[in-house]
């Protein structure tokens, strides 16, 4: 029950009791919960206090919203194992078959359209006419989104890439005769940042809910920049597990 008279906030001590009741099972998963109102009127507490705690509850991955429906128990957390992610986990040129990610678009892209690739694939300011496939897709289990990627390649080095994907040519025919050009070691960058309007259509989540956004560079044997990812996880869906060794 709500203690009035405690010390701890009375949103944090709902939270607290909500959690409880997911626990249980007394709150099924997928299962509506109460109201606003209702809790209002089931522990004699003010709206501010309940909307504090179910937003907090939503943003920690314990419940979810439905417009004009409710808020749900959410299934538990995806887990995604750090150990057996790496730069290659989301990459096209390094997938077994490309083809069947859960592609979104495909279409070649300028500097102008994208300018931050000068930087990443070193292309001069002179060559406008540089053009990269750029593939959008998403990462899903158990019919649930679990991240937005993009990959961009350059077409100077896969010419044909943006058919072969749609032929569903598996990595080895794409990078055949190409041993140059394998990806062999990746950089990775790791931040947390919020969605926008467009990711939080993809990934079927509020705007303004946190993701986790992993970028990531694939170099060849030479050193040659050859695929650049931007891979966002729902970090209410994703747990990334970190393990080092020496």
């Amino acid at each position: 029950m709500i203690n009035k008279y405690s010390n701890v906030p009375l949103y944090s001590q709902l939270k607290q009791l909500i959690i409880e009741k997911i626990k249980s099972e007394e709150y099924p998963v997928e299962s509506k919960i109460p109201s606003e109102q209702e809790f209002c009127e089931l522990y004699g507490i003010s709206r501010p206090t309940v909307r504090q705690a179910i937003s907090e509850l939503t943003n920690n991955g314990y419940l979810y919203k439905e417009k004009g429906k409710g808020t749900f128990v959410a299934r538990a957390k995806s887990k995604v194992d750090i150990k057996n992610y790496t730069g290659f986990t989301d990459s096209i040129l390094d997938s077994q078959d490309p083809g069947q990610h859960d592609i979104l678009s495909l279409r070649a892209v300028g500097i102008e359209d994208a300018p931050f690739l000068k930087d990443i694939f070193g292309a001069p300011g002179t060559m406008v006419n540089v053009e990269y496939a750029e593939i959008k897709y998403i990462t899903s289990e158990n019919n649930s989104v679990l991240s937005y990627n993009t990959s961009y390649i350059p077409l100077s080095l896969f010419p044909d890439l943006l058919e072969d994907i749609k032929d569903r040519k598996p990595s080895y025919d794409i990078l055949k005769g190409k041993y140059p050009l394998l990806p062999v070691k990746s950089t990775s960058n790791l931040e947390v940042l919020y969605t926008d309007q467009t990711d939080a259509q993809y990934l079927q989540i509020q705007p303004g809910l946190p993701v986790i956004k992993i970028t990531n560079t694939l170099f060849s044997k030479s050193g040659q920049p050859v695929e650049y990812i931007t891979a966002k996880y729902r970090a209410d869906k994703c747990k990334l597990i970190f393990e080092n060794s020496k």
